[in-house]
């Protein structure tokens, strides 16, 4: 089933890149609708024998049969690479995810709310210093990112896209939330939370990418 949701994806991909707004997709500039090559089954095999887990069977089945990554939501799909014979995610934010980690379940739940309100509560206000503040102001965002930017909030997950300004979206590999997309906002204040639909439900990975691709069709292969 997952195999044959990506038929023609690929074709798809490269048609809407030749459309007459093409350069008008949001994120164009960055991926310039190229798609990497797909993995072989041998190189795929080697890859999750590497990070200890199979991955999402809708991620997988994308590997194999649309690409590694590039064209995608916002600035592209990261890519899977081989580098000096080792795996890893290339793109801006993708050394966030600890690939030692990716067997560990993905924690069910954020920070804890009552920590974060009591950091907002200590968080320094500049009339409240002189010379001071920048000091104070620093010390606060270090306190802050060491509980936003813990690394085991991330476990079990990879970062797949950059939106810009330092926002993100996960995909979960391991846990209860496998197979879904998470948005990463923390660089806003704003915790990790999942996408969901217009039902309320988790967004996967063949949807999140489906959806996009929908949009872009649209816009890109639109009459000038």
């Amino acid at each position: 089933m997952t195999d044959q949701w990506w038929a023609g994806v690929r074709q798809r991909v490269e048609a809407a890149g030749a459309g007459p707004g093409g350069g008008k997709v949001f994120g164009a500039l960055g991926h310039k609708w190229v798609l990497e090559e797909p993995l072989t089954r041998g190189e795929l095999a080697e890859l999750e024998a590497q990070i200890g887990v199979q991955l999402p069977e809708e991620y997988r089945a994308f590997l194999l049969h649309v690409g590694t990554g590039g064209a995608g939501p916002a600035y592209g799909l990261f890519p899977v690479r081989r580098v000096q014979g080792r795996w890893r995610w290339e793109g801006d934010g993708a050394d966030l995810a600890d690939l030692t980690r990716l067997a560990e379940p993905f924690p069910d739940q954020g920070a804890d709310p009552k920590l974060l309100d009591d950091l907002l509560a200590q968080r320094p206000e500049e009339e409240d210093f002189d010379e001071d503040f920048d000091d104070a102001i620093e010390a606060w965002d270090e306190r802050w990112d060491a509980v936003m930017f813990a690394p085991e909030r991330t476990a079990g997950a990879i970062v797949i896209c950059h939106l810009g300004c330092a926002l993100r979206e996960w995909l979960i590999i391991s846990g209860s939330h496998r197979g879904t997309i998470w948005s990463d906002g923390r660089a806003d204040d704003v915790d990790l939370v999942p996408l969901l639909d217009d039902d309320g439900k988790p967004v996967t990975f063949a949807r999140w990418y489906s959806d996009w691709l929908e949009k872009a069709e649209q816009t890109a292969l639109s009459a000038p």
